[in-house]
């Protein structure tokens, strides 16, 4: 068995990151549902690498960043 590098960042799909970008978009526009489906579209590996480049970069996870840009009034402009 070989033994994985746990520094190396996982890979993020090219389709899940486009399913990000689409929830981000979709949250600024008020449109929850959508944002709710592009966010569920996300496969399991990559939302595992997008938390934790979040951590990473901005020291929390998405749901934690969501909120707090709500409370601040903005929403994806904040994130990006």
């Amino acid at each position: 068995m070989t033994e994985q590098n746990c520094s190396a960042p996982q890979p993020i799909s090219l389709m899940a990151s486009g399913e990000l970008r689409d929830a981000l978009t979709a949250i600024e526009e008020g449109k929850g549902p959508a944002a709710i489906a592009a966010l569920m579209a996300i496969d399991p590996v990559s939302w595992q690498a997008i938390e934790q480049r979040l951590k990473a970069v901005v020291g929390s996870d998405l749901r934690t960043l969501l909120f707090q840009c709500r409370e601040d009034g903005s929403a994806a402009s904040a994130i990006v």
